[in-house]
């Protein structure tokens, strides 16, 4: 269906007109194809025309080759590009040639492990390797002549997924006769390696190992896999196999150092796409004002709303992503209203909220609706950012500038993935940010994508999977003094340092081979090392109405404290509950259902606390510095009632729930009357200290990350005009996930280069008073300039 008719007319109304800032034409493109390699199987092919398909993209054919001469792959293309074809053919074609041979999957998320696992098995029954089959593993060319010997059967292809929802029933059948098995790098680190013994069937003939959306791997999670991988190589070579890898991502900057890291492994970059391109369209929208004079425009949740019932009544199928669990089903359920008695085609417009804490069947339900049709328009959070398939959509409605320019064009790349034209409407809200990309459109359009940085040779990262390798397999001296060993050399300090605390044992240094490194603890590692920050022990959220008690959802502790506290409003896929208990100590929440005119919002305030001062630090004239312990402090004290549509607050409520605590490790930036910095912020009011320390941790957020290998969001960044502990300005700098991992030790070595890094860029940057590359937006840049100044 055509819908740049339709597109024209919304564009053109003057409901939108006025307010759109910029629109930007992305032109559509042809796509390239190439025949199908000529030693692809013959049951494949056929598989593929069944499904339409006659040729291959470039790009797919780039990847077959390289992966046939035995090289490690990374393939970087758009959105819905045919990235899943381009693993898919290598490794059926392997597993056809060889019946022994089998192929690990590693996906982010169950979700995406589940569509893979349908996609899979489509194409398996296509090729008739789901079932025994008459004919040899090149297909049935033609009917056996009478009298012939019955050609071989095809090679069994079994398709498992292995994840913390697989019953245990089905483990054993996974383990002893998957050929693919489908799984996540958490499962990969606390349930199959440790239990390798149990896989040996499926370790001694692995050959390939995906991994897909590399990109999601960055900063400290990504540093936590990476040690993972080296993990599964070594085992893999226990057991005599060395897979190839082949693995798929975003756009970003730097892909290929990415996947080298991610697998300690050269790796082939295939970026150029041979698929085709519809033409795409980029809005950019700015709410009109409710109140010029204080600046005040529309709601984003409002006006995103209203994007999308444009789309939704003229046809075009539509996602909003909006970036929080509160907003994705108050968004939903603004949209169900205003569709209650709109009809296409004799049904109702069906519109779901997608987001996390749903049920797997709940999710299953709405992607399949999502593909099929049925369900016309999702309101999701970032869930389905990745690249889960959910059918042809048109148009995707971004609610707010979601934190990055890499996860803004993955938003936007979920339009057009089936061709046509699409259109992408980026509302902004009232964050400076996205007001300063309305006021600067061209700044948005020529902003490159980030890079992904990780490192995982993070002394604190590494020592813990060094823990977790020994407890799989011993290590050996020969080995590492070949430079063989995945872990590379940091793995012998860091066995010398566990030998000291009785976590390791050397022996038989004198034997052939040399000595080996041998497990001693009691322990399990692998239980008490979280690839992610967010803790694993969610909520249960019961429904409790008339005696139902039926789960009807889930979340993580953190959370649940700022969402499900006693008396909140609980919106869940349209339904409004109220709270009646939560109990944390037993993981469970209790909900009634009920009809109320308001949603809630808890108000959370966080408080740091300095425990130990470890180390003192002295940045010559410019600040001083301290390395310590210190206990961040989140608690929910309050929550506002806000009234639907008219958004305004209706009344507080109080919450009687202890405090989230996250004891970690930070630095803190002193700046006393004797330092050159508190000299500058001494000369300033509080609000210019306020405003010039702001701008410098603005930039400390941005540019540290460069310097520590990791993702923005893995540290924190806090200042204090006064700071209560030390009672002078303070600036802290903490790591985001408990007990730390090292990043305030490796930025206090560093502060100095920090200083002069942060002081360049403020001097480069051409804005006059402040912006989102320098200070932020609506910052102090010639007060943080001059504080800045005293400190490089």
């Amino acid at each position: 269906m055509d819908n740049t008719l339709a597109l024209e007319k919304i564009l053109r109304d003057p409901a939108f007109a006025p307010h759109i800032v910029a629109e930007r034409v992305l032109e559509a493109s042809d796509g390239e194809t190439v025949p199908f390699p000529p030693d692809l199987n013959q049951a494949i092919a056929g598989a593929l025309r069944n499904r339409g398909i006659a040729e291959i993209y470039t790009h797919q054919g780039e990847v077959w080759e390289q992966v046939r001469r035995g090289r490690n792959v990374v393939v970087v293309t758009p959105t819905a590009s045919g990235k899943t074809l381009c693993y898919n053919l290598p490794v059926l074609q392997t597993l056809l040639d060889d019946e022994k041979a089998r192929a690990l999957y590693l996906f982010p998320t169950k979700a995406l492990s589940q569509d893979q696992q349908a996609e899979l098995n489509e194409i398996v029954q296509l090729i008739g390797g789901g079932k025994p089959s008459p004919c040899g593993a090149q297909g049935c060319a033609a009917p056996p002549s009478p009298g012939a010997p019955p050609p071989s059967p095809r090679p069994f292809i079994k398709v498992s997924t292995y994840d913390g929802d697989t019953p245990d029933s089905l483990r054993v059948a996974a383990r002893d006769g998957g050929r693919i098995i489908i799984s996540n790098p958490d499962m990969l680190h606390g349930g199959i390696l440790p239990n390798h013994p149990k896989w040996i069937k499926f370790f001694s003939a692995l050959r390939y190992v995906v991994i897909d959306e590399a990109h999601a791997y960055r900063g400290v999670l990504g540093s936590h896999v990476a040690d993972v991988i080296r993990r599964l190589r070594r085992v893999a070579a226990f057991y005599g196999a060395a897979p190839q890898f082949i693995l798929c991502s975003a756009t970003i900057a730097n892909p290929r150092e990415l996947a080298e890291t991610l697998i300690g492994k050269e790796v082939t970059l295939v970026d150029k796409n041979g698929a085709p391109r519809g033409e795409k369209r980029v809005i950019l929208y700015n709410p009109p004002l409710v109140d010029a004079v204080q600046g005040i425009r529309r709601s984003v949740v409002t006006e995103s709303r209203r994007w999308m019932l444009a789309f939704l009544k003229a046809g075009i199928k539509t996602i909003l992503f909006a970036h929080s669990r509160i907003k994705t089903e108050v968004a939903a359920s603004y949209v169900n209203e205003d569709l209650r008695n709109l009809y296409t085609d004799n049904s109702r417009i069906r519109v779901e909220a997608y987001r996390g804490g749903l049920l797997p069947n709940e999710r299953r339900e709405i992607e399949r609706g999502l593909r099929e049709g049925t369900i016309r328009g999702v309101v999701s959070t970032n869930a389905l950012e990745l690249g889960i398939d959910i059918g042809g959509l048109d148009a995707s409605v971004v609610a707010g500038f979601p934190g990055s320019f890499n996860s803004f064009w993955q938003q936007s790349g979920r339009a057009g993935r089936r061709g046509g034209v699409s259109v992408s409407v980026f509302v902004a809200s009232a964050a400076p940010l996205d007001q300063f990309i309305m006021n600067d459109p061209e700044w948005f359009f020529r902003k490159s994508v980030e890079e992904a940085r990780l490192d995982p040779d993070n002394p604190y990262i590494l020592t813990d999977h060094v823990k977790c390798a020994a407890f799989e397999l011993p290590f050996r001296d020969e080995v590492m003094e070949k430079g063989e060993e995945p872990f590379g050399e940091g793995a012998a300090e860091v066995l010398a340092y566990l030998e000291e605390e009785g976590i390791v044992r050397h022996t038989g240094g004198n034997g052939p081979g040399g000595g080996r490194w041998h497990w001693a603890d009691r322990s399990f590692p692998a239980e008490g090392i979280s690839l992610r920050s967010a803790t694993a022990d969610n909520v249960v959220i019961v429904d409790a109405t008339k005696g139902r008690n039926v789960v009807i959802g889930e979340m993580d502790r953190p959370s649940a404290k700022e969402m499900i506290f006693e008396n909140a409003v609980y919106l869940h896929r349209g339904r409004q509950y109220l709270v009646q208990s939560l109990d944390i100590e037993n993981r469970k929440c209790l909900v009634i259902e009920a009809e109320v005119n308001y949603f809630t919002d808890g108000l959370v305030k966080t408080d740091i606390k300095v425990l130990t001062e470890d180390e003192a630090l002295n940045y010559g004239e410019a600040a001083r510095g301290m390395v310590g312990d210190v206990l961040v402090r989140s608690q929910t004290a309050k929550f506002k009632k806000i009234r639907f549509h008219t958004h305004e607050n209706i009344g507080y409520g109080d919450i009687t729930l202890p405090e989230e605590e996250m004891q970690t490790r930070a630095l803190a930036l002193l700046f006393g009357p004797e330092t050159a910095g508190g000299k500058v912020l001494a000369e300033f009011d509080e609000e210019e200290a306020g405003s010039a320390l702001a701008g410098a941790g603005t930039l400390i957020k941005n540019i540290a990350p460069v310097f520590l290998l990791c993702d923005p969001r893995d540290i924190g960044v806090a200042e204090r005009v006064r700071d209560p502990h030390f009672g002078i300005p303070a600036l802290y700098i903490y790591d985001k996930y408990p007990g730390g991992t090292g990043l305030a030790e490796a930025l206090a070595r560093r502060a100095s280069d920090l200083f002069r890094s942060i002081r360049a860029v403020v001097d480069r940057c051409p804005c006059k008073s402040g912006c989102p590359s320098c200070v932020g937006p609506g910052g102090n840049k010639a007060g943080t300039a001059r504080f800045l100044g005293a400190l490089a």
